[in-house]
């Protein structure tokens, strides 16, 4: 049995407005990840089908609020305290700053979030 906490996990991803901690187990990625508010996803996953993320997610949200964007047009939101699932073909607005844990498909999780990186280093960031 392998036990992580937030501070343990190698830092995956840092900018002013996030930080990812993640490590890879079991074939899933387990994220702890804080996010302030006003951050929005869909810049990053343009170009992906629905310029929306590729990966489901498990997770749960320690403190803050998210509001949910599906390919359907539904919208939710979720805030502390909430568990959930993420369908692949979502994009997400932080409209509280989050404390999240997130476990998601490895491989699924990998190639959206080199996407992400990849327009990241185009816009400059």
């Amino acid at each position: 049995m392998s036990a992580y906490s937030q501070n343990q996990v190698p830092i995956e991803f840092q900018a002013d407005v996030a930080q990812t901690r993640a490590v890879d187990q079991g074939g899933m990625t387990i994220a702890f990840e804080r996010i302030s508010a006003g951050v929005e996803t869909a810049p990053l996953y343009k170009g992906l089908p629905g310029d929306a993320c590729q990966s489901p997610h498990w997770g749960y949200v320690i403190s803050g609020r998210i509001r949910v964007l599906s390919a359907d047009g539904s919208e939710e939101s979720i805030g502390a305290g909430q568990a959930y699932y993420l369908a692949p073909g979502h994009n997400v607005v932080v409209d509280e700053d989050v404390v999240v844990v997130e476990f998601s498909p490895a491989h699924e999780r990998a190639r959206t979030m080199e996407h992400a990186a990849q327009v990241m280093q185009g816009a400059g960031a």
